[in-house]
């Protein structure tokens, strides 16, 4: 096995940094298509199901492939240890199942994606969890929400889908003093373009399905942080829990996908760039939410935190949901899908796609209007996707008058 050493860089890494070697001697590692694994002796087995000996039990409990990708993914992180799950809300779900009991209070950012704001505001309510959601833009706006019960602060940075930048480090400084445990979704970056762990972040949350893979054939998710607190995700929040289990067969498609992230994320930053270069000369567009644009309002803590500014777009046009709607069903090149970080560029109208759990009030609050479009940029030439906006922005004249 390549050790997991900083003397790599991030590039060697995604490519060599936990391969474990097989006895066939093959260069890609093979698929371990095992349920259960066989012990060589009653007490081999106790000391495993003890914790006193290393190897693998049960696939729920670990697989060899899912080994390889959770050890490549810590390495590329900076973190002591990863852990996999069937699929981001997986990998949420079992880190709050993990950490979190009747009568805790955890602040979040008001803006996250649909289905975790639906986890915390319908489901862990249930259970007796109380939920603030806060603009954690702001640090000021997360000291005053702190109570005695809060546990947890939970951010998306940058926020989908707007694209809001939260200050990690600021935070974590705020966490740690009120000795709460901080937890960063960092899907949109991945640890190529941002690391919560060495930024002061507990734990880093991830929709593998996303750029990690990058392919749009898995669906798969995953957490980062301490041994000890990846270690207690896996035997209470993943095993008891969720039972969130990722396949060895998705493993591997990871695993295949992890080998080229920084040449696409590279693809995936230019192409964003031009886009939002077209986007600032098209009067029916609004507003631009972008990191790397210098007249956004979480530029400077971006340029600070990120080491380039992502590939995720959002725009409001001008003329609300029927803009938005005729601009999606004008595309021809884009795809209309949910999801990011595919070789496909994609695009959606958040209020009533990805983010449709929300009520009218908290889409109010998060700033998230009915004409905001959300594009992931994927490694087509950029030109193409220029021009296809373009025929796109044409067809709205009907919609948005031109002055």
């Amino acid at each position: 096995m390549v050790p997991v050493t900083k003397e790599y860089g991030f590039s060697t890494q995604q490519i060599h940094a936990g391969h474990l070697k097989n006895s066939a001697g093959a260069l890609t590692s093979p698929i371990y298509q095992s349920s259960t694994f066989v012990f060589d002796n009653a007490q081999q087995g106790a000391n495993r199901f003890a914790g006193e000996e290393d190897g693998f039990i049960y696939t729920r409990l670990g697989n060899p492939t899912e080994q390889e990708i959770e050890l490549k993914l810590a390495a590329l992180e900076g973190a002591e240890a990863a852990l996999f799950t069937a699929s981001g809300m997986g990998a949420i779900s079992a880190t709050m199942h993990t950490f979190l009991q009747s009568g805790d209070h955890v602040i979040s950012s008001e803006v996250v994606y649909g289905c975790t704001h639906a986890l915390f505001d319908e489901g862990l309510r249930k259970y007796g969890i109380d939920f603030a959601f806060v603009d954690t833009t702001k640090t000021d706006a997360i000291v005053k929400n702190i109570k005695p019960n809060t546990k947890m602060i939970y951010i998306e940075t940058p926020a989908n889908p707007t694209l809001d930048i939260s200050d990690i480090q600021a935070i974590a400084a705020i966490a740690h003093e009120h000795d709460l445990l901080f937890v960063v979704d960092n899907t949109f970056c991945t640890p190529y373009l941002q690391r919560p762990i060495e930024l002061g972040a507990d734990l880093a949350v991830y929709s593998a399905t996303k750029y990690i893979n990058g392919h749009g054939d898995v669906v798969a998710g995953a957490g980062t942080g301490k041994q000890d607190m990846i270690d207690q995700i896996r035997m209470v929040g993943l095993k008891d829990m969720t039972g969130s289990v990722i396949s060895p067969f998705d493993a591997f498609l990871v695993n295949r996908g992890m080998k080229t992230l920084s040449l696409r994320m590279d693809r995936h930053v230019q192409n964003a760039q031009k886009i939002v270069e077209f986007l600032e000369s098209e009067a029916k567009v609004q507003q631009i939410f972008y990191p790397g644009n210098p007249n956004f309002a979480g530029y400077a803590v971006a340029q600070q935190q990120m080491s380039q500014p992502g590939a995720m777009i959002a725009f409001d046009l001008k003329g609300g949901r029927a803009a938005g709607e005729k601009f999606i069903n004008s595309v021809e090149l884009m795809s209309l899908a949910v999801s990011l970080g595919d070789a496909e560029t994609l695009i959606e109208h958040p209020a009533s796609m990805t983010h449709s759990t929300y009520s009218e009030a908290d889409l109010k609050q998060a700033g998230i209007s009915q004409g905001l479009i959300r594009v992931s940029a994927g490694l087509e030439d950029a030109a193409d996707l220029i021009n296809d906006m373009a025929q796109a922005f044409a067809k709205l004249d009907t919609v948005i008058p031109v002055s």
